[in-house]
C-alpha cells in the first residue's frame, strides 16, 4: 500500500452488502465508530429515492439506511437499492437506472450517495474534513475473474474519490476482523478468521499476537485467504424461493397437456424477484406485460394471480425483507410463521432449521470448502488452528457456524461482534497507517 500523503483526517468505512460503518479518530489516537442512525454504529447499506410529492423538475429526495427501508415499508412512491455493493463488478455497474418520475441514475452514483452520507455524518463528528480513507475490500468482489475483481475494486475507489477522499486504501475485510481480535490478545495464536456477511464470504489464516500488531506490514503473518461469492443474500434467495415463491408459481406447473405431462412454469422472474439488485428489473412495462400473457402457463391461476400482485404492487422488496426476517428468526434454531396475507387472505408459509439447511445446504457446502481451501493454501492442518474467529451478520446461523467449527475440531470458536468487527479492524489500520506516515 502507498504511504498516505493528502493533507486533512482520515477514516474508516467498512461499505458492506446489508450494513455499513465509519471510524473516525477519536482522543488519544484510537478510533471510534461514528453513530451513523438512531445512535447505532452501523446503519443498514439501504438507499431510498422518494418521488412522491416531489415536482415534476424536482430530483428524487434520497433518505438511507433504517429511514430508507422505512419509507419503502411505509409504501411511499419511490425506488429502494439494496445490496448496491453487489453490483460492483457486474455489467450494471456502467449502467443507469429508473428511480422514479423518470428520472434515472447511473449505478454508481448510488454508491456514490451512500459513501457522501457516510462521509458527511463522519464530519460533522469529527469536525473536519476528511480526505483519506480506508475501504474494506472482500477477498473475492468477484469469483474466478481477476479482471472483474479488480474492475470492482477500482469502481468502488472512484466513487469514493468523486465524493471527496483525495487517497483511498483498501484492507482484506477478514483481515480486519483479525486486528480487531488481535487488539485484544497478550499471546501469539494462529486464527482462521470467518467473515461471512451479505454478500461474501471470506476466510483469512493469520498468525496475532501482541509481538506482531507493532508491525504495519503484516504479509508475513497472513498465511492464506479465499472466498466466495456466497453469504446472507444468498441465503434470502433460497429462503424466499422454498418458502415464499412457490405460492407465487415457482416449480408450479402448467395446465395438462394431451401429448404429455404438464411443464414447469418458467423460472426466470423468480430468480430476478428473490435476488436483491435485480428485483427492480422485474416492475419495467414490458416485463410486466409480458409476465400477464402468461396467465396460461399456470395449472393454478391462483398463483399468477399472487405473482402479478407482487409485480403489480412493487411487493419483491417487501417479500424479500421477510424472507431475510424469517432467515433470522430461525438461525438459532427457531422456527416462523411467514405471513403473506398482502398476496391473499389467510396465506402463510413455515419455515424452521431444518427446512433452512435443506434450501441453504449447497450454499453452506460452498462455504465450508472456502475455509479448508484457505488452510490448504496455507499448507496448515486443519488441527493446528488455535481460534476460529467469526464475524459477519451471517454467523448468527447457527448450522453454518457448527459446519466450518468442524472443519478446524481444535480451534476455539470465538464470537466477534457480527456488525463492527470490520469496521472497527479497519479503524485500527487506518490509525496505524496514518500514524506511521506522521511519523
Amino acid at each position: 500500500m502507498t504511504a498516505p500523503s493528502a493533507p486533512g483526517a482520515f477514516c474508516a468505512i467498512d461499505f458492506g452488502t446489508s450494513n455499513s460503518a465509519i471510524a473516525v479518530p477519536a482522543a488519544g489516537g484510537a478510533m471510534r465508530l461514528v453513530a451513523v442512525e438512531d445512535g447505532q454504529p452501523t446503519m443498514p447499506t439501504a438507499v431510498f429515492y422518494q418521488v412522491e410529492g416531489r415536482a415534476a423538475h424536482e430530483a428524487p429526495l434520497r433518505l438511507y439506511g433504517r429511514a430508507a427501508l422505512a419509507a419503502y415499508i411505509e409504501g411511499h412512491e419511490g425506488r429502494l437499492m439494496r445490496s448496491m455493493k453487489s453490483v460492483l463488478g457486474s455489467p450494471l455497474a456502467d449502467q443507469r437506472t429508473e428511480v422514479g418520475a423518470g428520472h434515472a441514475v447511473p449505478y454508481l452514483d448510488v454508491v456514490g450517495g451512500y459513501l457522501q452520507h457516510l462521509k458527511e455524518l463522519a464530519e460533522r463528528e469529527a469536525g473536519a474534513p476528511l480526505t483519506r480513507a480506508v475501504l474494506g475490500r472482500p477477498v473475492y468482489f468477484v469469483d474466478d475473474d481477476p479482471a472483474r475483481d479488480a474492475q470492482a475494486q477500482a469502481a468502488l475507489e472512484a466513487a469514493a474519490r468523486a465524493v471527496g477522499f483525495a487517497e483511498v486504501s483498501f484492507q482484506y475485510e477478514p483481515i480486519a476482523a483479525a486486528l480487531d481480535y488481535e487488539s485484544r490478545l497478550d499471546t501469539e495464536q494462529l486464527v482462521l478468521v470467518a467473515d461471512i456477511g451479505g454478500g461474501t464470504s471470506d476466510f483469512s489464516l493469520v498468525r496475532v499476537g501482541p509481538r506482531r500488531r507493532v508491525h504495519l506490514d503484516r504479509r508475513d503473518d497472513i498465511l492464506a485467504n479465499h472466498g466466495v461469492h456466497v453469504a446472507g443474500t444468498d441465503f434470502d434467495r433460497q429462503v424466499e424461493l422454498a418458502t415464499i415463491l412457490p405460492t407465487c408459481g415457482y416449480r408450479g406447473l402448467g395446465p395438462p397437456r394431451p401429448d404429455g405431462p404438464p411443464r414447469e412454469v418458467p423460472s426466470r422472474v423468480y430468480f430476478d424477484l428473490a435476488t436483491w439488485h435485480l428485483v427492480n428489473t422485474v416492475y419495467s412495462v414490458p416485463r410486466v406485460l409480458e409476465l400477464r400473457r402468461m396467465r396460461s402457463f399456470y395449472g393454478d391461476p391462483r398463483q399468477h394471480a399472487r405473482l402479478m400482485k407482487v409485480v403489480e404492487q412493487h411487493l419483491g422488496h417487501a417479500l424479500l425483507g421477510q424472507a431475510e426476517d424469517a432467515k433470522i428468526a430461525v438461525a438459532e434454531g427457531g422456527t416462523t410463521e411467514i405471513d403473506l396475507r398482502r398476496l391473499e387472505a389467510g396465506l402463510a408459509a413455515r419455515l424452521d432449521e431444518a427446512g433452512a439447511v435443506h434450501a441453504l445446504d449447497p450454499e453452506l457446502d460452498r462455504i465450508v470448502a472456502a475455509a479448508r481451501e484457505t488452510l490448504r493454501a496455507a499448507g496448515v492442518a486443519a488441527d493446528e488452528v488455535d481460534v476460529l474467529y467469526l464475524t459477519g451478520g451471517s454467523t448468527g446461523f447457527a448450522p453454518l457456524v457448527r459446519r466450518i467449527a468442524d472443519a478446524v475440531p481444535r480451534a476455539t470458536p470465538i464470537a466477534g461482534d457480527r456488525h463492527a468487527s470490520v469496521a472497527q479492524g479497519l479503524g485500527v489500520h487506518a490509525q496505524r497507517l496514518h500514524a506511521r506516515a506522521r511519523g
